[in-house]
């Protein structure tokens, strides 16, 4: 199982996503709104824009974006980190 990365800020958590499909519809304050509208169901996801994004954060993030992608969150965190 490898590591989540510990120094992922929400902008740079932002760029990663949207090699999955995920674009920003709208900021509000310190929190970015990311939507994946590609079939079968639209997925939105809030990144809160902290320099790093404590780890716990993280980790829901990552479990929420396996769950809806169906794939596991190693595989997630291979692909969007290059671990």
């Amino acid at each position: 199982m490898p590591k989540i990365p510990r120094d992922v800020s929400g902008r740079e958590l932002c760029k990663l996503l949207k090699s999955l499909g995920y674009v920003v519809t709208r900021q509000t304050g310190s929190h970015i709104r990311l939507t994946r509208d590609i079939p079968p169901s639209p997925h939105n996801i809030t990144i809160p824009d902290h320099n790093p994004i404590r780890i716990g954060t993280l980790n829901n993030i990552l479990n929420d974006i396996s769950q809806h992608l169906q794939i596991s969150k190693d595989q997630l965190a291979s692909s969007l980190f290059d671990i």
